[in-house]
C-alpha cells in the first residue's frame, strides 16, 4: 500500500469511528458515488483529491509529499434551518476529529482541515439538500521514490 493510499485510508477510518458515536450516525464511504438517498444523519464521503507538492529531501533520499484529500459533506432536512443546523454540527465534529488526532495514528505527520465550501442540492425524493466539501491536507514523507 502506498503511503498516499495509507494517508486516506486513515483519513477514513478516523472519520468512521469519530462520526459513528453521533445519533443518527452519518453513512461515511470513501470514494462512492453519492447514493439515491440521504441517510438522516447524513453522508460523509472522502475522495483521493490531488497532490499538491513534492518536496525532495537529500541524505537519504526521501520525499515530503503534501496530498489534499476531499471530504464531501451532504445532508438533507425538511427545512433549511434542519439541513443548516445538521451541516454544521457534521463540520464541527469532523475537524474536531482531525484536530484530536493530527497524525492520524501515525499515517501522517500532519493533517489540517481546510475552509469548507457550500451549495444547496437536489436529489429525487428530497425538497433540498445541503453539501459542503472540506479540503484536508496531508502531510508525509515517502523514503525513495514520490510514487512508492
Amino acid at each position: 500500500m502506498s503511503a498516499r493510499e495509507t494517508a486516506i485510508a486513515a483519513l477514513h477510518s478516523r472519520l468512521v469511528m469519530s462520526l459513528a458515536l453521533r445519533n443518527p450516525a452519518p453513512v461515511v464511504l470513501r470514494g462512492e458515488t453519492i447514493p439515491q438517498r440521504i441517510p438522516a444523519g447524513g453522508l460523509v464521503v472522502v475522495r483521493d483529491g490531488e497532490t499538491l507538492e513534492e518536496t525532495p529531501i537529500l541524505s537519504p533520499l526521501a520525499w515530503q509529499v503534501e496530498h489534499r484529500a476531499e471530504v464531501e459533506i451532504t445532508v438533507a432536512g425538511a427545512t433549511p434551518a434542519a439541513r443548516n443546523a445538521l451541516l454544521d454540527a457534521l463540520l464541527v465534529d469532523i475537524a474536531a476529529a482531525i484536530a484530536a488526532n493530527r497524525t492520524l495514528g501515525g499515517a501522517v505527520e500532519w493533517a489540517q482541515p481546510g475552509s469548507a465550501s457550500f451549495e444547496d442540492v437536489e436529489f429525487e425524493g428530497a425538497a433540498a439538500a445541503r453539501a459542503a466539501s472540506i479540503p484536508v491536507t496531508l502531510w508525509f514523507t515517502v523514503a525513495g521514490s514520490p510514487l512508492a
